[in-house]
C-alpha cells in the first residue's frame, strides 16, 4: 500500500486496521484499530491533520483532505461510502456518510445522523443526531434514522477487512 511520509510528519496506522493496497495514505493520518480504508481512497494529511477513529470503514474512491484552519476528523464506528469528499469537516461517532457525498470545512455530522447518497453538506452546516442531510445542497430531515441502518455497515465492514486482510492475494 502506498503509504507516505511528507517531510517528518508519518502516518499512524494501528496494525489491526486495514488498508487496501491501492489506497494511498499520505502525511498527518491517524487510522485506528479496526478500520479499513478500501482501493482507491485517498487520505491525505498535508495542511492539517486527519483522524479515522475504530471500527470505521473508508469506502473506495474516497478522498479525505483537510485545511491547516479546519482538520478532518471521523469518528469510531462510522461507515463512510464510496466516493465520498470530506474535507475540513468532522463526522462524529456512529454515523454514516453515503455513497457520492460531499460534506465540507467546519460541517459536522453528529452521532447517529446520515448523509444521504450524493448530498452535498456545505460549510459549517451541523447535521443534528438521528437526522438526515438530504440533496444539494442537503436539507435536514430530523429523527429520520434508523439505528440499525449505521451499525449493520459497521459490523459488515469490520468484518469484511479482517477477510482482506486474511485472504487477498494479488494475482500477475
Amino acid at each position: 500500500m502506498p503509504v507516505y511520509a511528507l517531510g517528518d510528519v508519518e502516518p499512524r496506522i494501528d496494525p489491526t486496521a486495514y488498508v487496501h493496497p491501492d489506497a494511498v495514505v499520505i502525511g498527518d493520518v491517524t487510522i485506528g484499530g479496526e478500520s479499513s480504508i478500501w482501493p482507491g481512497a485517498v487520505l491525505r494529511g498535508d495542511d492539517g491533520g486527519i483522524v479515522v477513529g475504530e471500527r470505521t470503514s473508508v469506502q473506495d474512491g474516497t478522498v479525505v483532505h483537510t485545511t491547516a484552519h479546519a482538520p478532518t476528523r471521523i469518528g469510531s464506528d462510522c461507515v463512510v461510502g464510496h466516493m465520498v469528499h470530506l474535507e475540513g469537516c468532522i463526522v462524529h461517532d456512529g454515523s454514516l456518510v453515503g455513497s457520492g457525498s460531499v460534506v465540507l470545512h467546519l460541517a459536522e455530522v453528529h452521532t447517529g445522523a446520515i448523509v444521504g447518497a450524493n448530498a452535498v453538506v456545505p460549510n459549517g452546516m451541523v447535521v443534528p443526531s438521528g437526522a438526515m442531510a438530504l440533496g444539494v445542497p442537503a436539507k435536514i430531515r430530523p429523527d429520520a434514522v434508523d439505528p440499525l441502518q449505521i451499525s449493520m455497515g459497521v459490523e459488515f465492514y469490520v468484518a469484511r477487512g479482517k477477510r482482506y486482510a486474511a485472504e487477498l492475494r494479488r494475482l500477475d
